[in-house]
């Protein structure tokens, strides 16, 4: 599913138009972010929850050269599915 796929959906569940569902879409991945740019956590309860987990640095090596370079440390972004989200996408049909 797309964005845009995601947005026609908020927009006939929620019976609003496709504008202010795309406002609706946007609002909330923003929030997501910024969540996760302060806290580092965005729990949403029957959904999952976000965090941001700490990469540290290393020494990789270019496949195509052989040589040894240096990989930063940095911070990625993960998310784990919440029960409700599991046994929907396990649910027997």
């Amino acid at each position: 599913m797309t964005k845009l796929e995601l947005v026609d959906v908020v927009s006939s569940k929620a019976e609003i138009t496709k504008v202010e569902a795309h406002k609706v879409v946007d609002a909330v991945i923003d929030a997501i972010n910024e969540g996760l740019a302060a806290d580092g956590k965005v729990i949403i309860p029957g959904f999952g929850s976000f965090e941001v987990r700490t990469r540290t640095a290393r020494v990789g090596r270019n496949p195509r050269t052989g040589e040894k370079i240096k990989i930063a440390a940095s911070r990625t972004p993960a998310f784990k599915p919440g029960k409700a989200m599991k046994d929907a996408v396990n649910k027997k049909k």
